[in-house]
């Protein structure tokens, strides 16, 4: 055997080693080799940005994390939330340090805000006052698939009082956002964090009930790398709107994006994205005692949109009297008022196309409680729980899962981990009826210390949507926020085959 036929021979090994050269037989085709069904392997890396909490000194912000039990993850693996603080380098070079829930002491600058240290129990932290910085999230191996994070702030008085919360969020190169204001009593941020090492270039564009608000200064903001930057709504227009769309275009890079929407006399919350446009939307769980819900939607395409507007009830589903439709014009943001649409009981609401499917995003605002006491939440609408999907911070009686099954009825698993200080976890299973909503009566960590996490699996049926309503009600005025359950994309499809080193000769 000559030097040339052993180095041939040598080359294709290190190439079928390296590449995994594969062969995908078409249909029909004869031979052993033929493609198999794509695996569901758990994701090894995630990403995950929390906007800077709060301006007022008067707040008191935890973050929660979690990372669910995942069959056939790698042995190891570390989480860490770090501050989001302008950096080539990934060390942090400023920021507000913050105490662990033990009071172990200020973190100081360059050290994580928190480090998981088994998946399958959460770990929280605590921070206060107004300097507290946007944190940048990274998880691999064990601590990657499904891995969440919460944000919930209490502010005890001024602009924005009450109860906010918000998902840590992946990030990406664009979000809608329905339901903003530029009015005299709200004072509306985004926020933009960027994880990368080099900078995002962002466009900010708004939409009212006339279409595009004219502004020149929302185009191409630079977001600098590794950092977080609020931008300030009323800086953007001159205009005073009531219902505001905001769209997030990422011309380079990419960032998480959030809207803090804060009022004078209803307190506040963060507004989340709304899942992407479709015809068919769902905003699951409204509280029960909501006394006004308001409902802005947005069409980005060129066609108007007309939805029926139906209440997806623990009864089944029925038609608000007096809004039994909504038509959405191309490009322009539409609001109706529901009232208190619930009437008491467990909700949420379905939109569907009354004609052909035109993709639409919307949002609910929420309040509760009586004049001079109130409090407001937003519900974007989201995607189904899928697979799977976690609420990382939950204490007991303050925590309220909603589960709704607009179209067939659904059987979903719910597990409450065990307590960041102790307990073990529980798991409860449901059915859902189709059209129905239920507050589920969620299970509890036995001998529950601490914050656990509820993470919803569906197990069988028609898709399931779901939302968790925090509350913490102080001087009678009635705290909440809401966030929603989309499923944690903590598996992904790998598609399976087989070697052959016949595709070289050919």
């Amino acid at each position: 055997m000559n030097r040339t036929t052993l180095s041939l021979i040598a080359g294709t090994a290190a190439l079928a080693a390296i590449t995994g050269v594969a062969s995908l037989t078409a249909p029909g085709a004869s031979g052993a080799n033929t493609a198999k069904a794509a695996a569901e392997l758990p994701v090894e890396r995630s990403t995950l940005l929390c906007p800077a909490p709060s301006a007022s000194d008067l707040a008191d912000t935890s973050y929660t994390s979690y990372t669910p039990l995942t069959k056939g993850t790698a042995g190891d693996g570390k989480a860490e939330l770090q501050a989001a603080t302008e950096q080539s380098d990934g060390a942090t070079s400023g920021g507000k340090g913050t105490k662990d829930k033990k009071g172990k002491g200020k973190k100081t600058a360059g050290k994580p805000v928190l480090t998981p240290k088994e998946p399958g129990t959460p770990v929280t932290g605590d921070t206060s006052g107004a300097d507290t910085p946007g944190l940048i999230g990274t998880a691999e191996g064990k601590f990657a698939p499904g891995w969440a994070v919460q944000e919930t702030t209490e502010v005890a008085a001024g602009t924005g009082r009450g109860l906010q919360g918000v998902n840590c969020t992946a990030p990406d190169t664009e979000f809608w956002f329905p339901g903003a204001s530029t009015v005299a009593d709200r004072t509306d941020y985004v926020h933009l964090t960027n994880p990368d090492d080099s900078a995002a270039v962002v466009d900010i564009e708004l939409y009212g009930k006339d279409g595009a608000l004219k502004s020149t200064v929302g185009e191409g903001i630079t977001v600098a790398p590794h950092s977080s930057d609020p931008v300030l709504l009323s800086t953007l227009t001159d205009e005073k709107q009531t219902d505001l769309t905001v769209h997030v275009n990422v011309r380079s890079g990419r960032v998480g994006a959030a809207v803090q929407a804060l009022d004078d006399k209803t307190g506040g919350d963060w507004l989340a994205a709304a899942d992407d446009g479709a015809g068919t939307l769902v905003m699951p769980g409204i509280p029960k005692d909501a006394t006004s819900v308001r409902l802005i939607a947005f069409t980005p395409g060129d066609a108007d949109a007309d939805l029926k507007v139906r209440l997806a009830s623990p009864s089944g589903l029925i038609t608000p009297a007096g809004n039994e439709t909504l038509h959405v014009k191309a490009g322009m943001t539409s609001a109706v008022d529901l009232g208190a649409v619930t009437r008491g009981e467990a909700g949420s609401l379905v939109l569907t196309p009354t004609d052909r499917s035109v993709p639409v995003v919307a949002a609910l605002k929420v309040v509760r409680g009586k004049p001079g006491k109130q409090e407001t939440a937003f519900l974007p609408a989201t995607a189904p729980v899928g697979t799977r999907a976690t609420s990382a911070d939950n204490s007991g009686k303050d925590s309220t899962l909603s589960i709704t099954a607009p179209t067939r009825t659904a059987r979903v698993k719910v597990t409450a981990s065990a307590g960041s200080d102790g307990g073990s976890a529980v798991s409860k299973t449901y059915t859902v009826k189709a059209g129905t909503t239920q507050d589920v009566d969620a299970p509890v960590p036995n001998g529950a210390k601490g914050t656990y996490a509820l993470t919803v699996e569906t197990l069988s049926g028609g898709p399931v949507y779901a939302s968790r309503t925090l509350s913490a009600t102080e001087g009678g005025v009635p705290g909440f926020t809401i966030q929603t359950l989309p499923d944690d994309r903590g598996l992904v499809s790998v598609p399976q085959a087989d070697e052959d080193l016949s595709v070289l000769q050919k």
